[in-house]
């Protein structure tokens, strides 16, 4: 290798030697301007990659090392399209996003030849058929919620579009979203970026969501403003309100949406200035022990008119957990719902760290909180829904074996609407209009047409929910528990989830009986645990 001239130089130096001929050239053809515009114009590029002085691939590379900002812009979509099996999950696996595609479509979602997946392979699960299957008439299982102290009660469907804020969704993914739940008769969770203009255009049953910046209830200086409350809260086509307190692609992190961001529209629906920072602080400034957060519920109740109330959190500390359940036992005020987010939950933009290695997973999550209600005794006055990967209706039936009463999905019904899962939703280059707010890429979603593909993606995921109780010998999805789910763990061994996620008896956290046998996470944290602070007791 020439030290005067490397290889790694030859792309710029056959460019400069394109630009020489292409002028000598001039003097004999002027169709030499042609190949004269294409070197000189990469001779400058060269020029411009040996003296600039942020990137080393171009200096040494000049103009040959943009292939390798080309190709590494371009990986994700090489990886999905030519190279990533039908069954890799990153995070959305082919398989599961054609599912969805087809159900949307109203297209068949039936596929020939037998399963794709190595049913011998450890975490494969599936569900006992019985030789004495049901015949049921409706696929539209529904379920009441509301508590003792709720006089507003809603019947909702078991199936939901969780929480995702416009701002994060745009415009037109809000309206198609809604008018696919008016058409269904379904919920749609606002997100704590509270309710929008585009929430109200069709009417369809919304669960507000309130978060830590009291977004649609906020006083000037972000505090929980109980007059705007009530505005809101009394509104006939809010249906429920959830109190945020964690996310499960983010537990225990704030937000900020920028200034810039913060559009006119934006700025009406969240109750901010426009163009100012939009920020959401880690924890609420409204309570800040358990006791506190049972009557803020209560309160909150009381000014909506009597409409069920509850929270949605990721759980972390059990002890945090569990001196809430010892709040609702002490001030005797309960939620009326609890959902529980797993940390594979989606979110439009957090920090790598809290989406890898923060937060409990969906199972455990769910798992703890079913139990410890149960042995509270408080399991019949307060619903569980969930939310996190929740795509298929065996994904459902999973986590209703669990102890969840109704799911949630936010990824999925973005799928119906036509997001390609291109991982670009806090660039605002959305490339089906989903998670943009920027007028011209919306306008590729079309409201009318992604609203009937909502619609049948709930409705055929029901139909397909329908089929699995019925094989299972079963009359409602609520009736599906653990002792129906089998997993394999080994090559040569499967459970049933009832002996790897064993229950916990009604009563037995509060009968301090000795030789307990409770799991251990109760033995350990449960008496620690105190009503008036989310701290450990201190021995």
């Amino acid at each position: 290798m020439s030290p005067i001239l490397p290889i790694r130089l030859s792309t710029f130096v056959i460019c400069i030697a394109g630009t020489l001929i292409s002028i000598f050239g001039l003097l004999v053809n002027a169709a030499a301007w042609y190949p004269l515009a294409i070197f000189g114009f990469l001779t400058l590029v060269g020029i411009h990659d040996r003296l600039q002085t942020r990137h080393a691939v171009l200096r040494n590379y000049p103009i040959l090392g943009h292939m390798r900002f080309l190709l590494e812009f371009i990986r994700p979509e090489i990886r999905q399209y030519f190279i990533e099996g039908d069954n890799d999950k990153t995070p959305f696996s082919r398989s599961q996003r054609t599912l969805v595609y087809s159900r949307s479509k109203a297209v068949s979602d039936k596929r020939p030849f037998g399963t794709t997946l190595d049913v011998m392979a450890p975490g494969y699960q599936w569900i006992n058929q019985s030789l004495a299957p049901t015949h049921l008439s409706d696929y539209n299982f529904r379920i009441e919620i509301g508590g003792k102290d709720c006089s507003q009660k809603y019947s909702a469907s078991i199936f939901n579009i969780s929480a995702m804020s416009f701002g994060a969704l745009s415009a037109n993914a809000v309206m198609a979203l809604n008018l696919g739940a008016k058409k269904g008769n379904f919920a749609h969770d606002t997100g704590e970026g509270s309710i929008s203009r585009y929430h109200r255009m069709h009417g369809g049953d919304l669960i507000w969501e309130i978060g830590s910046g009291y977004f649609g209830c906020r006083t000037e200086d972000g505090q929980f403003d109980p007059k705007k409350y009530a505005e809101n809260a009394l509104d006939p086509q809010v249906k429920m309100i959830e109190i945020k307190l964690s996310q499960g692609a983010k537990p225990g992190h704030g937000g900020i949406l920028p200034g810039p961001k913060v559009t006119p529209e934006i700025a009406e629906a969240r109750g901010v200035k426009v163009g100012e920072a939009c920020v959401s602080p880690s924890s609420h400034s409204a309570f800040s022990t358990p006791l506190e957060m049972m009557a803020f519920i209560q309160r909150l109740r009381e000014l909506s008119g009597g409409k069920p109330v509850g929270f949605k959190l990721c759980i972390g500390h059990p002890w945090e957990w569990f001196a809430i359940v010892k709040a609702m036992l002490k001030s005797k005020i309960y939620p009326d719902f609890i959902v529980v987010d797993g940390t594979e939950g989606g979110t439009g933009a957090s920090p790598v760290e809290f989406s890898n290695h923060v937060g409990t997973p969906l199972q455990e999550g769910l798992r703890l909180v079913h139990n410890t209600l149960v042995g509270a005794n408080l399991r019949d006055q307060i619903k569980i829904g969930c939310s996190g990967k929740i795509i298929s209706a065996f994904d459902m039936a999973v986590v209703f074996a669990l102890g969840a009463d109704w799911c949630n999905s936010a990824r999925g019904f973005m799928f119906s609407v036509g997001c390609i899962q291109a991982q670009v939703c806090d660039t605002g280059f959305c490339p089906t209009g989903v998670t943009t707010q920027d007028p011209s890429r919306q306008k590729a979603l079309v409201v009318t047409d992604k609203s009937e593909r909502v619609y049948h993606f709930h409705k055929e995921t029901l139909k397909a929910l329908k089929e699995i109780v019925e094989a299972a010998g079963l009359h409602h999805p609520v009736e599906i528990n653990t002792r129906h789910i089998v997993r394999r763990v080994s090559a040569n061994e499967v459970r049933l989830l009832e002996d790897l996620l064993p229950d916990v008896a009604a009563g037995s956290l509060l009968s301090n009986e000795e030789g307990s046998t409770l799991p251990k996470v109760f033995q350990l944290y449960w008496d620690i645990a105190q009503a008036d602070s989310f701290a450990a007791k201190q021995h």
